[in-house]
């Protein structure tokens, strides 16, 4: 991977995603403060930890976009961070509901740990064919409400990390304690810096 791969992806990731992290930040502090979609939740709680989780990821380039492009049809990204050995690492995410119970619901957790691997295994793939990256420099990895998915990772080369759903709604209620006043006035008052999309997440 050369300086000039490096580059133009990053020319690439400004020109889809020219938010400021401070933008996406208070984004992100909106939906702690009204948490009607748990996924972005769970997201929320990566962007605003993420030091803590994947420590070596040092800069947002991507959020909820196509690394490849022109071919949003095959897929958008989580989360796309540069880390601080100038590679690319690749997040996606998957709320789990582990509380509920019955037989339906077992396979339905088992559908969604399948399709978050197979989802950034994918993406991986794709962003290495399509940008001329080395898979060396590519890293990948999970991150969800389910503690099981953790041995899935071993032997595929994916990262794997979760936390509790009590855990993540624990943080939620603390958090929004010291929730920024002036984010919580912006969203109120229907502010436009963050917008979440009925089909998604967007930021714009």
């Amino acid at each position: 991977m050369t300086g000039d791969e490096v580059n133009n992806f990053v020319v690439y990731c400004k020109k889809i995603q020219p938010q400021s992290q401070e933008n996406i930040k208070r984004f992100f502090e909106g939906v702690i403060a009204f948490p009607y979609d748990k996924e972005l939740l769970l997201q929320a709680y990566l962007f605003l930890n993420i030091k803590q989780i994947f420590p070596s990821c040092s800069e947002l380039l991507l959020f909820e976009k196509s690394p490849i492009a022109d071919y949003t049809d095959l897929g958008k990204c989580d989360f796309v961070y540069l880390t601080s050995f100038g590679k690319i690492f690749i997040v996606e995410t998957k709320f789990i509901d582990t509380e509920a119970t019955g037989a339906t619901e077992r396979k339905r957790r088992n559908k969604h740990r399948n399709k978050v691997f197979e989802q950034v295994i994918t993406l991986k793939s794709r962003f290495s064919q399509y940008w001329n990256i080395k898979l060396e420099q590519l890293e990948c990895a999970v991150f969800t409400t389910d503690p099981e998915i953790a041995w899935r990772g071993n032997g595929v080369n994916v990262i794997t990390k979760s936390i509790l759903i009590d855990k993540l709604e624990y943080w939620r209620m603390n958090y929004s304690r010291i929730c920024p006043a002036d984010t919580l006035r912006e969203q109120e008052s229907g502010g436009d810096s963050a917008v979440v999309s009925q089909s998604g997440a967007g930021v714009r």
